[in-house]
C-alpha cells in the first residue's frame, strides 16, 4: 500500500461498503483526495490502520498502525497523527494488518484489543487497549496443519464481534487454496487471563490471481466483506452457523490496480 494517510471520520448507524484501489497513476481533470490528518512517518513501510474510540473520553482515541518489516512496530498515534511513544510496540516480525475489538472478557473483565498478524511467526499478536501490554503469551499460532508455501504467512485481519458478544479474528495469507482461504478463528480467555485462539471455520473463494488482503466486517450486518485482488469484493456471513456460501462479488470493473483497502462506513439510516 501507499504510505499511511489517515482521514478521520467517525458517525454512527447502517453500514455502507467503502473499497478502495492503490492508484499511482496521474489523472487529468480530477481532484485527488486529501487527508485531513497525516501521522508521523514509521521507520520502514507504513500499511494498514486502526482506530481505536474511547469511549469515555473520544478526544482520547487512538490510531494503530503497522511498520511492516521484519524489525516492524506496532506504531500509536493520538488522533492529531502525533506518535505516542510509551504505547509503540515494537520488535515485531513483519505485522501485516491490524484491528481493534471491544470488550473482550478476560478474567471476568472486558478489555479492549488490538490484534495484528505478525507474517513470519504465523502468529496473532493481541494486545490490551489503551495500554498496549501483550495478553497473548507470545502468539496465537494460524492455520498449523498447512504445508504448502506462503499458506501459514498471515495478511489480513477484521474483527467480528456476534450478537453474543463472542468475538472472532477473521485471517487471511500471502496464498491460499481456491476453497477456505480465510481463517475464523474464536478468541476467549484461557482460564488464565490471557486470549487463546480456536479454528472455528476455514472459508472464502480465491480466484488464484493474486492475494488476499484487504478484510472488512459489517457487525451490525453480520457480514463479511474481502477483496480478492485484481477481481473484485466478496461477501460471507460472519455468523459460521450460516454457512459458507457467498452472497455476493462486486466491485469488479472500473480499478486499474489491485483491489487493496476495504473499510466499513456508517449511516444514520
Amino acid at each position: 500500500m501507499t504510505n499511511l494517510k489517515t482521514i478521520l471520520t467517525l458517525t454512527l448507524g447502517a453500514s455502507t461498503l467503502l473499497q478502495m484501489a492503490c492508484e499511482n497513476a496521474q489523472t487529468n481533470n480530477i481532484e485527488s483526495v486529501k487527508p485531513d490528518i497525516v501521522t508521523d512517518a514509521v521507520r520502514y513501510d507504513s500499511d494498514d490502520p486502526a482506530i481505536w474510540i474511547n469511549k469515555s473520553d473520544p478526544s482520547k482515541s487512538l490510531i494503530i498502525a503497522t511498520d511492516k518489516d521484519a524489525d516492524g512496530a506496532l506504531f500509536v498515534y493520538d488522533l492529531q497523527g502525533k506518535t505516542v511513544k510509551e504505547k509503540v510496540v515494537s520488535n515485531l516480525k513483519r505485522p501485516n494488518n491490524v484491528d481493534v475489538a471491544y470488550g473482550l472478557v478476560l478474567g471476568g473483565k472486558p478489555v479492549d484489543i488490538a490484534v495484528t498478524t505478525e507474517r513470519m511467526t504465523h502468529k496473532l499478536r493481541v494486545f490490551s487497549l489503551p495500554d498496549m501490554k501483550p495478553i497473548d503469551q507470545g502468539g496465537l499460532d494460524m492455520f498449523v496443519s498447512e504445508t504448502e508455501p506462503e499458506f501459514r504467512d498471515l495478511m489480513g485481519i477484521a474483527l467480528y464481534t456476534s450478537p453474543k458478544g463472542e468475538i472472532y479474528a477473521i485471517v487471511g495469507r500471502k496464498n491460499g487454496p481456491k476453497e477456505g482461504y480465510l481463517g475464523q478463528y474464536l478468541l476467549e480467555d484461557n482460564g488464565s487471563g490471557t486470549v487463546k485462539a480456536t479454528l472455528v471455520r476455514k472459508f472464502g473463494s480465491f480466484s488464484g490471481k493474486k492475494e488476499i488482503e484487504a478484510i472488512a466486517v459489517d457487525n451490525e450486518l453480520g457480514y463479511i466483506y474481502y477483496s480478492d485482488e485484481q477481481v473484485g469484493v466478496k461477501q460471507y456471513y460472519a455468523d459460521p452457523a450460516k454457512g459458507n456460501q457467498q452472497l455476493a462479488l462486486f466491485a469488479t470493473t472500473g480499478f486499474k490496480e489491485d483491489h487493496e483497502g476495504i473499510s466499513i462506513y456508517k449511516l444514520t439510516d
